[in-house]
This record gives structure tokens, sequence and C-alpha cells, in this order.
């Protein structure tokens, strides 16, 4: 006699997700389904948008009278307005170690690896210092703005304006400002450290103040390490990159949808350009600086400030050591 086994019948529990619709035939949940968390977030959106269009109106007001006096009031006023954008994001800052003074006279250049646009109001709002960026930045609309509400100095790629854009850093640096550059030349996707142009470090190389005092190198190190106050990994960190043809509309509306970020800036020791025999070999040092340090943090690991021996001390140290 034949017997038919038959398996007990399971019935099949739709999982619902949070982003979902019913499937008619197998009962699954797929694509989008409005939520309580997706109402909310296209709402923040637009609340931090129109606080930061409101905020950046009554700073230009403010910045356009504070640029024709003298001292440092125009620079301390950039870091309260990127703190402020801040603010609204929801973005924390934790920063490692600590920025470099003008020590004897001498301006600090920072060095800071780049992947997203909110790297301007995070840096911006730490230290006491001047963006410099391509010139084709000053076109965009909004950030060439607000850039040039940040006295951002621009430069461009062609051999024609190399000294008048020297000149204009020269002023700055001379005037007690300090810059701040990207020397990757662009933004990256967050996960790696794009490799330095030299071109960009030679304004440390070559800015010298009028009394003949050259400038101080800090590299830095900047990740985007918390998503919904949690660690982030590779999954998560794309959300704050801005790279390749995103613009930038959209990616603040997918961004401020979110809570709980977070940005570390970590600051290592400052160099000195003259230890280095040229320009090449100083942007190799600081590459591996802010790339190992980047590294670090993106492992979510404890970091603390890089301090690289100079290139005497390295020689003298022996291979096995």
């Amino acid at each position: 006699m034949n017997a038919t086994l038959k398996m007990p019948r399971v019935e099949r529990i739709p999982l619902v997700q949070p982003n979902g619709v019913a499937d008619e035939e197998t009962g699954w949940f797929f694509g989008p389904l409005p939520t309580r968390r997706s109402l909310l977030g296209p709402l923040r959106a637009i609340r931090i948008g129109l606080q930061a269009l409101l905020w950046t109106l009554i700073a230009m007001v403010v910045q356009s009278v504070l640029v024709l006096l003298p001292g440092q009031a125009k620079t301390k006023f950039s870091q309260i307005f990127w703190t402020g954008i801040c603010v609204m994001l929801g973005m924390k800052i934790r920063v490692i170690g600590e920025p470099a003074h003008a020590s004897g006279g001498r301006p600090i250049v920072y060095v800071s690896n780049h992947s997203s646009w909110i790297d301007i109001p995070v840096l911006g709002a730490r230290l006491a210092a001047n963006f410099v960026a391509k010139h084709e930045v000053g076109t965009w609309p909004i950030i060439g703005f607000v850039a040039r509400l940040g006295r951002t100095v621009y430069v461009r790629r062609t051999r024609t304006s190399t000294g008048r854009e020297r000149d204009e850093m020269r002023e700055r640096l001379a005037g007690g400002d300090n810059l701040i550059l990207f020397p990757e030349g662009t933004s990256s996707d967050g996960s790696r450290v794009l490799p330095f142009r030299s071109a960009f470090m030679s304004i440390a190389e070559q800015i010298v103040t009028p009394d003949g005092k050259t400038a101080i190198v800090q590299p830095i190190s900047i990740v985007y390490d918390r998503l919904s106050w949690l660690p982030t990994g590779r999954a998560s960190r794309p959300l704050f990159a801005w790279y390749g043809d995103m613009d930038i509309g959209s990616h603040f509306w997918r961004l401020a949808q979110h809570r709980g970020l977070r940005a570390t800036v970590l600051l290592h020791a400052p160099l000195d350009p003259a230890h280095y025999a040229n320009r090449k070999e100083l942007t190799q040092v600081v590459w591996k600086i802010c790339a190992e340090g980047a590294a670090t943090l993106r492992q979510n690991r404890p970091a603390t400030p890089i301090v690289p021996p100079t290139p005497a001390q390295a020689a003298a140290t022996p291979v096995f050591a």
C-alpha cells in the first residue's frame, strides 16, 4: 500500500518591511510604503532647508558688514555660520587633536581629505580659516554664493592666473588668515582617500608672507562615522558622500531626512615644508597621514594624531628597528 506522506501546511506570514507594498500573489511586501518614519523624514528635510535658507540670508547681511572692517571678526563669524548649519543638520562634530596655531607669525595651511560638500560646514565650524577651491565652485548655484560668504579663495588650473591667485593667497596669509586645502582636487565616495595632487601643495611651498615666513602644514582626516547614532559601515557611508554627477539638492534631501549624524575630525601633527626635499615628497607624506587616519576612523578604531618623523629622523632610523 502506497502511503503518501503529506507535509503539514505552513502558513506564510507576510514580512512587513518599513518601505513596501503587498504583492498580490505572494503576500510579501516590496517597494515604497508610506509610514510614520517616511513622512517625518521629508518634513524634517523641508524644515532644515527653510532654516538654513533663513540663516544664510541673515548671515549675508552680517558678513557683508564685517568684511569691510579690519580684524578677524569676519573669520569668527564664518565659524558661527558653519556651526549653525551643522546644528540644523543635526551633525555632531568630534575633534581629536588640536588645531595648529600661527606660531611666530607663520600662517597655517590645513590639508584634508574630501568626500562631500558637508566637509565645508564641518571644517569651517571648527577651524578659523578660509577655503581654497577650484574656480568652478564659484559658479555653482547656492554653493558658490555660500562659499563667497565664507571668503573662499578660488584657483584656476591655468598658468596665466597662477601668479594672481598666489598673490591673493599671500595677502590673505599676511593678513592673518589661514587656509584649508582639499588636494584630491575632487570629492570621493568616502571609502578611500584619493592621491593628493602636488600642484595644490605648491601653496604651502611657494606662499611666503611679506616678512619672509612660510606656512605650516597640518594634515587632517575627516570621516562620517555615525548614522542614526550607530557606527557607519560600507553600506551606510555612501549616504554622506557627494561625488561624480550628483546634484547637491537631491543629496541634501536624502541626508537631511536622517538623524544621529556625526563627523570625526582628526587633526594630525603640523609639518614644516622646509624639512622636505621638494613638493612631491611633502605631498606624499601628507597624503599617507590623511589616508591612514581616515582608514582608522572608517574602521571605528581608536584614533590618535599621527606624528611623522622628519626626513632626517627617518634616514637615521635603522631598517629593522
